[in-house]
């Protein structure tokens, strides 16, 4: 997603969030929402105290580039380093950039590069970002384009999406896959086939030498029914075995939800669920872009059988406009990245919309286009985003 994305294009009134209503009424369809919020995940759905972003009040934009010396553009993905090894320092962050060095934003789906910046902006040459790494074009079928998906574990593996293009259409999109890379940035293993398909998303968690990926998938029907609107889009739960000194292998994969509805743009590429959040209660939240919600799949950790349809709606509508990039916030909120309008939306596991804050709308009048992904740092609980209108890192702090 580009920085002439049209706010108009991508984000429209949710087709499933309209059933609701035609269904239930505005005010029961809220009501049922926070119920079924309830008994599903649980007490510790209670909104915080305190809003988190009331904590960072003071915004910093830009505070580095993510542009790196090939020119690759279009920030997706951006995750906290957890600590240091190899070239990865503790506290810095990793960018995956979408798009190459072309004209007018660059080609979707042909960026190849991970950017590391660290948190208080850049060291050296303010106008470069320093690359992390750099991947071969054809490391896996149909090439790459680097997504949303980005997550590192402590042992010190880069994992990030794949969804790429020939030519920056969705045409040409190919399914992709997972690109496994070393502390020191280089590629070790992909992961393809399967259920893997369009990976756009991911987060991740460590237990001992297992690490468990969580990835949204947009390509299930998407290209050949291009442009209708199909829900075949899916959450797939992976596991790995991630040893020190060694090439991950994959243990196990399964479809924990299906049925989010994804469909081919022309200025966006292709929209679906995009952002994922784990909850501390074993419920993963998902940024369903095209039905413009946050919705759950309770025990995500554990379930066997995929969840249908999109899964249980927490929030909708309102303040949310095309939810993209989602991450957890200290007090146990959810932060959305809105597509539609450059605002980041605080949603309480409750489904309550406790606050929202405007990111950027000037870069692109109006905000659309310019927010994708996000993340809080545990070091220094600031929040940190990539904005497209600028190809900058910006961030929330205190005063």
């Amino acid at each position: 997603m580009g920085a002439d994305d049209s706010g108009a294009l991508l984000f429209h009134a949710s087709r499933g969030l309209a059933q609701v209503r035609r269904r239930l009424g505005l005010k029961l369809a809220a009501t049922a929402a926070a119920l079924v919020s309830l008994l599903l995940i649980g007490p510790a759905a209670a909104a915080a105290a305190t809003p988190y972003l009331s904590t960072v009040p003071r915004e910093t934009l830009p505070i580095a580039t993510t542009v790196p010396s090939n020119g690759d553009q279009n920030p997706y993905g951006i995750v906290t380093v957890p600590t240091s090894i190899g070239l990865l320092r503790q506290g810095d962050l990793l960018v995956s950039n979408f798009n190459n060095d072309g004209a007018n934003g660059g080609q979707q789906g042909t960026g190849t590069t991970i950017v590391q910046i660290p948190p208080g902006g850049a060291r050296n040459d303010p106008r470069t970002a320093s690359v992390f790494a750099q991947i071969a074009r054809n490391a896996l079928p149909g090439g790459v384009g680097l997504t949303t998906g980005l997550a590192v574990t402590r042992s010190g593996f880069v994992f990030v999406g794949d969804l790429p293009t020939a030519d920056g259409t969705s045409a040409t999109a190919k399914a992709g896959g997972i690109l496994v890379l070393n502390s020191r940035g280089q590629l070790i293993e992909t992961v393809s086939g399967g259920p893997l398909n369009g990976p756009w998303d991911m987060t991740a968690t460590e237990s001992g030498d297992v690490t468990t990926l969580y990835v949204s998938n947009v390509l299930n029907g998407t290209v050949a029914r291009s442009p209708d609107v199909v829900d075949e889009g899916t959450v797939l739960r992976m596991q790995f075995l991630t040893i020190p000194d060694s090439v991950p292998m994959l243990l196990d994969e399964t479809v924990i939800a299906r049925g989010f509805p994804e469909r081919t743009d022309p200025a966006a590429l292709v929209v679906g669920p995009t952002g994922l959040a784990l909850g501390g209660n074993g419920t993963l939240y998902v940024a369903d872009t095209q039905g413009n919600r946050i919705a759950a799949i309770p025990d995500a950790t554990t379930r066997q059988q995929p969840l249908g349809d999109g899964g249980v709606t927490v929030s909708a509508g309102h303040e949310l406009m095309g939810p993209l990039g989602l991450t957890l916030a200290p007090n146990g909120d959810l932060l959305a990245a809105n597509g539609g309008n450059g605002n980041i939306v605080e949603v309480a596991p409750s489904g309550d919309q406790v606050m929202t804050v405007t990111a950027d709308d000037t870069s692109v009048p109006g905000g659309g286009g310019v927010l994708f992904g996000l993340t809080v740092s545990p070091f220094t609980n600031d929040l940190y985003f990539v904005d497209d209108g600028m190809n900058s890192l910006g961030v929330f702090a205190p005063r």
